[in-house]
């Protein structure tokens, strides 16, 4: 069961992100499905209907993410939990290669991982976007301190 996102509530998440998913950068006009409001911590995991639980993501990011909260980290074996774009910071667990999205922490890993951010058909997306100047969006800049995509 899913609780309604009031709209006051989905504007102000989708204003915060700039349009923009919180996971993958692709802004919602370069999407061919749009964005969405995601529970960060899905509510059957006790996650609330919040402003500090609610993200923006691209239906590609959300719809494999899906009630996720975490993955096992490759390499060791061990439960790792997701990117939380309400406490940590895209360029900390993140970087850009060109068009591919590349792991910083075992989080990054596991995000990029689980949520297909660098499926082919996805990378091809994101290169022609950048060919065309619109990937990453300007607005993501602050999310990309030394990223020397």
């Amino acid at each position: 069961m899913t609780t309604y996102v009031r709209t006051e509530l989905r504007r102000l998440v989708e204003s915060r992100a700039r349009r923009t998913c919180e996971y993958c950068l692709i802004h919602e006009d370069d999407t061919y499905l749009g964005c969405q409001v995601d529970h960060v911590i899905a509510e059957k995991h006790g996650g609330a209907t919040a402003e500090d639980n609610l993200s923006y993501a691209c239906t590609c990011c959300n719809r494999a993410k899906g009630s996720d909260v975490g993955s096992i980290a490759v390499g060791t074996g061990e439960f790792v939990r997701l990117f939380n774009p309400r406490t940590d910071r895209w360029g900390e667990h993140f970087r850009l290669n060109g068009a591919v999205i590349e792991s910083r922490t075992a989080i990054g890993e596991a995000t990029i991982r689980l949520l297909g951010m660098n499926e082919p058909e996805r990378i091809l997306e994101r290169r022609a976007l950048r060919e065309a100047k619109r990937y990453p969006p300007p607005t993501t800049n602050e999310h990309l301190p030394g990223d020397g995509a």
